[in-house]
């Protein structure tokens, strides 16, 4: 059997204003067999400045997956979600929802935005490490990421 081809280096877009959960989301991302970039926005408005890559932001990668958090600063997750899933250039990103709350419309005002997952930040920080570790495990051996545009917007 031929060897598979090198994985091309997957990149992660982290929108998260707490930075404990930053910190262990890129340590469970660390360990990953695929090569991969985690980069941390900690406000909804950079989170769109990355993605549109204007301002500092005007060299960034596009991401492979999308870590949203709902509260975030000058413009909440739904808002980015929405803006994220408006977009021709970035609506086929995934864009995974973590959130700190387990409330029902909020979980189904994300999916009727188009995220691709919803998941409840667990409390204790064993289990938020184990959670981001199945989403590694899921987005970078399972899933194939979504191709990307031969240019950028």
């Amino acid at each position: 059997m031929p060897e598979p081809a090198p994985a091309r280096q997957l990149e992660v877009l982290v929108a998260e204003d707490n930075e404990f959960d930053v910190h262990l989301t890129v340590a469970a991302f660390r360990d990953a067999k695929v090569p991969n970039r985690v980069t941390w926005v900690s406000d909804g408005e950079a989170a769109i400045a990355y993605l549109k890559q204007t301002g500092e932001y005007a060299q960034a990668p596009r991401p492979d997956l999308i870590l949203l958090d709902l509260k975030l600063p000058k413009m909440d997750g739904f808002q980015v979600l929405e803006t994220i899933k408006a977009d021709p250039q970035l609506k086929n990103i995934p864009v995974v929802v973590v959130s700190g709350h387990s409330d029902d419309g909020q979980i189904a005002r994300a999916y009727e935005l188009q995220a691709s997952a919803f998941v409840v930040k667990p409390s204790e920080v064993d289990e938020y490490f184990a959670a981001i570790r199945s989403l590694k495990e899921l987005w970078f051996h399972a899933a194939s990421p979504a191709p990307k545009p031969d240019s950028p917007g």
